[in-house]
């Protein structure tokens, strides 16, 4: 991928069954088109790190794209790190349900399959953060997404958002390659539940990889939290630019 100088941010909304999602979209601006990357938030709504890894993915020629899936119960939130954003966050988190999750990202990709400015259309990737990280692992299962980088993402063998089976549950959907990346001081996601998803994965004959870090804990990829962890961070992120540039040309 070449590195681009210049970048068009805006801000969108898209329509989900009568109802509009804003979502925050960055296009290299240069000789396309480019493949897509969705960027899947943490509770946090697309704040300032959401949008600033959206940028860095266009930096290097990606269409990158930010939904706010909370979209039902708030416009789009700015929140920072505090206990009282993180419970505001865990509160719109409770209302979601998988079926939501679902029908915002399809609108997505449909959203992005009719820009002119992305192709390939068949082949899109996605990468998500924290509660982010589990939506990713929902959003794996969906035809259109080739490539997804799932960053901590607790819950997936014990829960699904809105309740129901287990996300794990609908590892065998999953048709295109997916990393998972976990800290090992991550007191959120036992080390047993990433074996348990590790043993999901292999079990579908899914391509994949778990990535542990022992001296991680959760949310190391943020430089804005206290767990940030440098060198887990960059690691992950040149294993996630690797995958997408492979699964996405």
């Amino acid at each position: 991928m070449q590195t681009v100088n210049a970048l068009r941010k805006e801000w969108l909304t898209i329509p989900v069954n009568g109802q509009a999602m804003e979502a925050y979209r960055v296009t290299p601006v240069g000789d396309g088109p480019w493949p897509a990357v969705i960027v899947l938030m943490e509770i946090f709504g697309v704040n300032v790190h959401i949008r600033d890894v959206a940028e860095r993915l266009a930096s290097v020629g990606f269409v990158a794209i930010a939904p706010n899936y909370y979209h039902r119960t708030t416009e789009n939130l700015e929140l920072d790190y505090t206990p009282e954003s993180i419970a505001i966050g865990r509160e719109h988190k409770a209302k979601t349900t998988r079926e939501g999750l679902l029908a915002d990202l399809k609108a997505v990709i449909q959203m992005l399959q009719s820009d002119a400015n992305v192709a390939p259309k068949d082949k899109i990737g996605c990468i998500g953060f924290c509660f982010g990280g589990h939506v990713a692992y929902i959003a794996a299962g969906l035809p259109e997404i080739a490539a997804t980088a799932s960053f901590y993402g607790a819950g997936i063998p014990d829960m699904s958002p809105g309740g129901g089976p287990p996300t794990i549950s609908f590892t065998p959907e999953i048709h295109g390659e997916i990393l998972c990346f976990f800290g090992e001081k991550d007191a959120s996601i036992p080390h047993e539940q990433t074996v348990m998803i590790e043993n999901a994965l292999r079990e579908a004959n899914v391509s994949h990889e778990v990535v542990r870090y022992s001296q991680a804990g959760h949310g190391f990829c943020c430089d804005r939290r206290a767990d940030y962890e440098a060198s887990a961070a960059e690691d992950a992120w040149h294993r996630s630019l690797n995958l997408f540039k492979r699964r996405l040309s």
